[in-house]
């Protein structure tokens, strides 16, 4: 992988990990398009290496948040009263939503696998993506607040986040959903998402790390794997940033019709390739 070629994904998925579009899907459909080739195990590396890009981004951004939450979940524990405090009741339906992709990854995670090998599957998955966000459009209320959020509701979240472990569904795309069909304001339902993406972008990190020192000739990676990082991290705040800001007065269905779209123009050129 050059510099440029890191560079390029790195911004892309910066800018898709947060917006509803998928950046699984993204990362690998561009090299599809463009007619890169990785070996299998570097781009998968890569590619959850610069996911921790966004980790790095949305720590920064939800710095205080996280905080409070971590600080008042233990304070709490340790007074045995674990929710007492509304950032430590926060905290404990963040767990939540977070354990049904866990025990999902570990039943599915070859089928999950095979799905990253396949640009079609992929493109058809981000109609799944459009779909969520149209029936997110058309049949969420909208009216609550996240500080009213309830256990039942990250639960949901968090089974709308099992779909998202195919490349195509968008994460940020169907928990946002999740939120907005149990009556989260657009806002809130993306400030939740963002913050339940920390364990999963964290244990995927883990993960990649690990993998690192099974890939033949990974010192000559590394320069790839730094800038990819470093632009994944710098683009992906920003995203953050301007989403929340843009769904405070507008909807998702122009990330829904960008799916359908994109979904077509994989769809096509797999036709026209044979």
């Amino acid at each position: 992988m050059t510099l440029i070629q890191a560079i390029i994904l790195g911004i892309i998925q910066g800018l898709t990990e947060f917006l509803p579009v998928s950046s699984s899907a993204h990362l690998v459909i561009t090299p599809y398009l463009l007619g890169w080739e990785f070996p299998a195990d570097a781009a998968f590396v890569f590619d959850v290496l610069v996911q921790l890009g966004t980790l790095v981004a949305v720590i920064a951004y939800f710095w205080q948040d996280l905080f409070e939450i971590v600080r008042d979940f233990l304070i709490c524990l340790w007074q045995r009263k674990p929710f007492l405090l509304p950032k430590a009741r926060l905290g404990w339906y963040l767990i939540i939503a977070t354990l049904p992709a866990v025990v999902a990854g570990l039943l599915v995670k070859d089928q999950v696998e095979q799905a990253f090998d396949s640009p079609t599957a992929t493109a058809i998955f981000l109609l799944v993506t459009a779909f969520f966000l149209f029936i997110a459009e058309r049949y969420g209320k909208r009216t609550k607040p996240l500080k009213t959020i309830v256990w039942l509701d990250s639960l949901v979240i968090g089974l709308f986040q099992v779909v998202s472990l195919f490349p195509g569904v968008s994460r940020s795309g169907s928990t946002i959903t999740g939120g907005m069909l149990r009556s989260l304001d657009r806002p809130s339902a993306a400030r939740f998402s963002f913050l339940m993406s920390v364990p999963a972008m964290l244990g995927a990190g883990v993960i990649a790390v690990i993998d690192l020192f099974d890939i033949p000739n990974f010192s000559t990676q590394v320069p790839s794997l730094v800038i990819g990082f470093l632009a994944a991290a710098v683009v992906g705040y920003l995203s953050i940033r301007w989403l929340l800001a843009y769904l405070a007065k507008r909807s998702l269905i122009v990330f829904a019709v960008y799916c359908v779209i994109l979904s077509a123009v994989v769809l096509l050129m797999a036709l026209i390739r044979g």
